[in-house]
């Protein structure tokens, strides 16, 4: 229909850009020069706690960022009010680079992962040998995510008044992990007598310094002096309380074994990295685990965590699973280049990528 008093001519006709508005969409984002570097402490329902130089900063994710997440030990860009004071919110801006990322699914057929914990080099695998259960194929699941993300392995097993070491030692000596083993129940000091020379009960009372459980704990405080650890392990193993023995002044809740199911209850529901005092180092206490997802494992990226055969892999078929009647590791172990203990360790752990009952 044509307007009176108006030229048709379509040069007139002015095209919004943007049909919701006058302004054109732009991707240009503000470059925040100026944004303080924070680390990511804890995460809880969207509220992100940043250490800030010496502040602790509450912050939230910028919506430039998207559906980036952030998660802790996460190295960030921060604006805002960074003063720390009490009601103040500040912006996440930038999620710097990461070192490193320990990623888990929550089941092996689900393809969506979630990474746990940024910027860790060191995972520190905490099981009890008894009450509950130790659980070898958890462990190895563990040991996996800690190869494909490029971490050290360090295995804590607890309450060994309870149950030997030796055998589930043995299961991982051809792997050379690093371990630290304790006799006592708890870590806390003053948590209860040590056991005798006998393997009984000890005769001290409640409220004295065990020894043995002091030595554990600064043998394990030397394992993390100058690295960020992450902590995971199944739930009433001792891992929280572990952790309230290398950092006293921080005690976070704990909670025993249920007496009728035998599993631990979860009394750590988000992860909270805090600093080792008087030394340098983090420790990165994870909630508890009863399962360990490994969909986005790249068995390649395992295999880089055993050098003596890793080289053997090169005259592998094409896409081989290292478990296959042609697989060259074979003929590189009969060749003497690898001890077969450590051949029948990489497979047991690319094994376990298949999901089981009671993993």
């Amino acid at each position: 229909m044509r307007r009176y008093g108006k030229n048709s001519d379509e040069d007139d006709v002015r095209v919004r850009p943007n049909r919701r508005g006058s302004r054109p969409r732009t991707h240009r984002r503000p470059k925040h020069e100026d944004a303080a570097a924070g680390f990511v402490l804890t995460v809880d329902r969207g509220r992100i706690t940043c250490l800030v130089e010496d502040r602790t900063v509450t912050a939230m994710k910028a919506r430039e960022l998207g559906r980036k997440s952030v998660v802790v030990g996460d190295r960030v860009a921060v604006v805002g009010d960074l003063s720390g004071r009490k009601d103040t919110l500040a912006r996440i801006v930038r999620v710097e680079e990461r070192s490193s990322a320990l990623r888990r699914t929550a089941d092996d057929d689900d393809p969506m992962e979630r990474v746990v914990v940024a910027n860790a080099d060191q995972l520190a695998i905490v099981t009890a040998l008894a009450d509950p259960e130790p659980r070898p194929r958890l462990i190895d699941r563990c040991l996996v995510a800690a190869y494909d993300a490029g971490l050290d392995p360090l295995l804590i097993l607890t309450k060994a008044d309870l149950a030997p070491a030796g055998p589930l030692l043995d299961t991982y000596a051809p792997l050379g992990i690093r371990h630290v083993v304790t006799s006592a129940g708890r870590f806390a000091p003053g948590a209860g007598p040590a056991p005798d020379e006998e393997g009984g009960p000890g005769t001290g009372g409640p409220g004295e310094e065990d020894p043995e459980v002091l030595a554990a704990v600064e043998r394990v405080r030397e394992l993390l002096t100058g690295r960020v650890t992450a902590f995971v392990g199944h739930s009433g193993v001792g891992k929280t309380t572990l952790v309230n023995a290398l950092v006293p002044e921080r005690q976070r809740a704990t909670g025993d074994v249920n007496a009728v199911t035998g599993r631990g209850r979860h009394t750590t529901v988000s992860a909270l990295a805090l600093p080792l005092p008087g030394v340098p180092g983090w420790v990165i206490d994870t909630p508890g685990v009863r399962s360990f997802g490994l969909h986005h494992v790249d068995p390649s990226r395992v295999i880089h965590a055993f050098p003596d055969l890793e080289p053997g892999t090169a005259d592998c078929p094409r896409a081989c699973s290292h478990d296959e009647p042609d697989c060259a590791l074979d003929a590189w172990v009969a060749a003497g280049h690898a001890e077969p203990a450590r051949l029948h360790s990489l497979r047991r752990l690319l094994a376990t990528r298949e999901r089981r009952e009671g993993d």
